[in-house]
């Protein structure tokens, strides 16, 4: 888990730096129309969603090993 947390700060700071860096027209095009925020929402209820998938996973793994020993 902390494998995965770490390759997940590392990819969005090294996404953040590539963004501020560079121009992309379909990001300006979208912020202009004010479509940017669905496409922030979508990845925000996509990530939650991981996460919360995997808290669950978490929690019988462990339930299953409390019952194992």
């Amino acid at each position: 888990m902390k494998k995965f947390s770490l390759l997940s700060i590392f990819t969005l700071i090294a996404l953040a730096s590539y963004a501020q860096s560079s121009e992309i027209e379909m990001a300006e095009g979208l912020r202009s129309s004010g479509k940017i925020w669905v496409v922030v929402l979508v990845l925000l209820t996509i990530v939650i969603g991981v996460f919360v998938y995997l808290f669950t996973i978490d929690k019988k793994v462990t339930k299953l090993e409390k019952r194992n020993s």
